[in-house]
């Protein structure tokens, strides 16, 4: 068995990583991280990579991937994570997976495995697409999974639902363009490398989680037999 499970989430937006990695959290007793929340919190906290990032942002530059990779850095060589982590958000480019091994490299660790959460983009589109939003208080619902009683009014505080402008038809299929452009070639990188799993994003959350358990499962077998 690994003596550690250090694992990236990747997928479309809309393909439930999010949902996924807070189960993984669970299941695993792993630390949880969407790089949003590193940067926010590095930046609230002050540290010294927060305090460099946040200048960057104050400018409205994107933050380097040297800042990045050192948060995340940070992050992995703690006590929290002496058992593995769960990524997700990063890497996104080729350049991003390669300076993550390499900070991994430096603390003696690599990847376990890259799970890929497929989903097409025409169910990403109904997915994001459905989600109408209360406009005073964001509370959200789904024409098809999770309908207000009324349609267009928010059952919490009687608001108006609209659809926000990033979950547009025409918004969400750019950001499955870019998405496509630059996510791509880190697919195919991490395959060439044998740590890309596979999992069907499209079936409902509880069979995607089972899909994951199966194949971390796979995983450990794999490492026994290695031995």
């Amino acid at each position: 068995m690994p003596s550690e499970l250090n694992l990236v989430l990747l997928g479309p937006p809309g393909s439930g990583k999010g949902t996924q990695g807070e189960r993984l959290q669970e299941d695993l007793e792993l630390p949880y991280w969407a790089t949003g929340d590193i940067l926010r919190a590095a930046v609230r906290e002050g540290t010294e990579l927060g305090r460099a990032a946040k200048e960057y942002m104050d400018r409205g530059d994107l933050v380097p991937d040297e800042v990045i990779v050192g948060m995340i850095g940070e992050r992995i060589d703690s006590e929290e994570a002496a058992d593995g982590f769960i990524l997700d958000g990063f890497p996104r480019t080729e350049p991003q997976a390669e300076a993550l091994a390499s900070k991994l490299g430096e603390l003696g660790r690599e990847l376990t495995a890259v799970l890929l959460i497929d989903v097409g983009d025409d169910e990403v589109v109904r997915r994001l697409g459905g989600r109408r939003t209360c406009v005073e208080n964001g509370h959200v619902f789904h024409v098809e999974f999770n309908p207000p009683q009324q349609d267009g009014v928010c059952d919490v505080d009687g608001s108006e639902l609209i659809v926000r402008d990033d979950d547009k038809p025409e918004v969400i299929r750019h950001r499955l363009e870019q998405y496509q452009a630059k996510t791509a070639p880190l697919i195919e990188h991490y395959d060439e490398h044998g740590l890309l799993r596979r999992v069907d994003g499209a079936s409902s959350p509880e069979a995607v989680a089972e899909e994951i358990r199966r194949t971390l499962a796979t995983l450990r077998l794999e490492a026994d037999e290695a031995i």
